[in-house]
């Protein structure tokens, strides 16, 4: 297994708002796997030992969470890993692309694909060439979502957490958030905050969550998945100063901004207890950076 850290609840102080709020540090399990990417992952990586499969191949972006933590697991646990790139040109990017570059170090193999092949990644004429060039293996989608990883993600609620009420998590892919609504408690709300525009994830949520108690807050995307602006980054460096919790740009900061705005408005009943989860993800701060740097914008505080 992989070796584990203890993730924590850190209560944020907010003064004179009636409202307590915490974030459970499930960044904190591991440098490398961290937060939801170790739920989602946890049991495929079981199924694929249980099957003798020794090759685990995925799909990701120039700089996903996703693909990083893979290739990392990978490596900790004996797996030789495949990554399929969307983005023929990041071929020839990968030593100035800090995601790409950490997989590599970690003995992920790649297959750059254009975005038009990309979005037909699921087709069995695609898989099935991709079988012929690297022999059997065990898939894991886009993100890590499935039934095995809503079932990781059912654990990251504890016992102790059964008084707060609501759940607070970032949205990509609705794994993570299905899990939690399944293992939430009676009474318990979970607000799921979406890193991008659409209205296809009430659809994908719905597959996996069991109950009724969640809503989707879609003010706080800041224009689709990995927009941001000088007011997110302004917030993530604050935050991070004032509470010594990093936050990512793609998820957690938009999250986080949207729940404390919500509390400036008052949006949650005097008394609440919030729980917000910390789902990882801080190794894109780097080639967020690169992005910003090269808009001459300020950059994220590592």
């Amino acid at each position: 297994m992989i070796p584990l850290k203890q993730s924590i609840n850190q209560q944020i102080k907010i003064p004179n708002r009636g409202i307590e709020l915490y974030v459970k540090r499930e960044d904190k399990l591991h440098d490398f796997v961290s937060g939801n990417k170790f739920r989602k992952l946890k049991y495929n990586l079981k199924e694929a030992e249980d099957l003798r499969c020794k090759t685990l191949l995925t799909f990701g972006g120039a700089y996903s969470n996703h693909i990083a933590a893979l290739a990392s697991a990978g490596q900790v646990l004996g797996f030789k890993t495949v990554g399929v790139i969307r983005g023929h040109e990041l071929s020839t990017r990968i030593e100035h692309n800090p995601t790409l570059h950490f997989a590599k170090a970690c003995g992920m193999q790649f297959k750059f694909v254009s975005r038009e092949d990309y979005r037909n990644k699921m087709s069995d004429s695609f898989l099935n060439a991709l079988m012929h060039d690297f022999g059997k293996f065990y898939l894991i989608p886009e993100g890590g979502t499935n039934a095995l990883a809503v079932k990781g993600c059912e654990e990251i609620l504890s016992e102790t957490d059964k008084d707060f009420s609501y759940i607070c998590v970032s949205v990509g892919t609705g794994g993570t958030i299905s899990g939690l609504i399944n293992c939430s408690k009676p009474g318990q709300q979970v607000l799921g905050f979406p890193a991008l525009k659409g209205s296809f994830l009430h659809k994908d949520i719905s597959k996996f969550a069991r109950k009724s108690n969640w809503t989707l807050v879609n003010d706080y995307h800041f224009g689709g998945y990995a927009k941001i602006n000088e007011a997110l980054v302004s917030f993530i460096n604050t935050f991070s100063s004032a509470y010594s919790v990093p936050l990512d740009p793609i998820y957690t900061g938009k999250m986080m901004f949207g729940v404390m705005d919500l509390i400036d408005k008052g949006a949650f009943p005097n008394g609440s207890r919030v729980l917000a989860i910390h789902t990882g993800g801080l190794q894109g701060i780097l080639g967020m950076n690169t992005h910003l740097k090269k808009k001459n914008l300020p950059l994220i505080d590592i």
